[in-house]
């Protein structure tokens, strides 16, 4: 903890936390024993979302629609853990950028800016894909990343095990395909 309260105090507006990953994971693990005592769910977020877009749907389509449509039928929205899980991530992601003094808006990353462009409709574009895609591969599983990477394997599932090291090799691949060798 004095790390960390050390880390804040040395902060200077504009500058990035580097935190030990070691750190974080434990506080994760931590995190993770809390939600499975606690709410006795595992931490994820892709049925949370899910559950959030219901309301969404319902306005679009009608709660009648909403309601009886068989992706949403079996997870119908509720205040329940998940969502107030994914409310507090988002917060607390706020509430670490305004500490650190790094929050802005920014709509093209420095990285993304350098190798692709500036252009936003590009960035929103493949972001969006990039982002069904995933939430469409995680609740085609089940379950999302999250869920496999630190509930699954916090409880050592092998399938979750397969899956993380499936996850760090593509992650490999696929960064070094889209920013090359030296992350340019």
């Amino acid at each position: 903890m004095s790390m960390l309260t050390d880390r804040l105090s040395q902060r200077t507006a504009g500058r990035r936390l580097d935190l030990s990953p070691y750190l974080i994971g434990s506080a994760v693990g931590v995190l993770s024993w809390v939600a499975f005592s606690v709410a006795g769910d595992p931490l994820g977020v892709t049925t949370a979302l899910s559950q959030a877009a219901q309301p969404i749907a319902a306005l679009l389509f009608g709660a009648e629609t909403a309601a009886k449509n068989p992706y949403w039928a079996p997870m119908p929205f509720s205040w329940n853990y998940g969502v107030l899980f994914l409310v507090g991530l988002m917060a607390g992601a706020l509430v670490s950028s305004l500490v650190a003094g790094t929050f802005r808006f920014e709509s093209v990353p420095r990285f993304w800016r350098e190798r692709f462009g500036g252009s936003v409709l590009k960035r929103f574009a493949v972001a969006f894909v990039a982002g069904a895609v995933m939430m469409f591969g995680a609740r085609m599983a089940g379950g999302c990343t999250s869920g496999h990477g630190i509930s699954g394997t916090l409880q050592l599932a092998l399938s979750s095990w397969i899956f993380i090291a499936i996850v760090f090799a593509s992650g490999l691949i696929g960064s070094r395909i889209v920013y090359g060798r030296k992350g340019k």
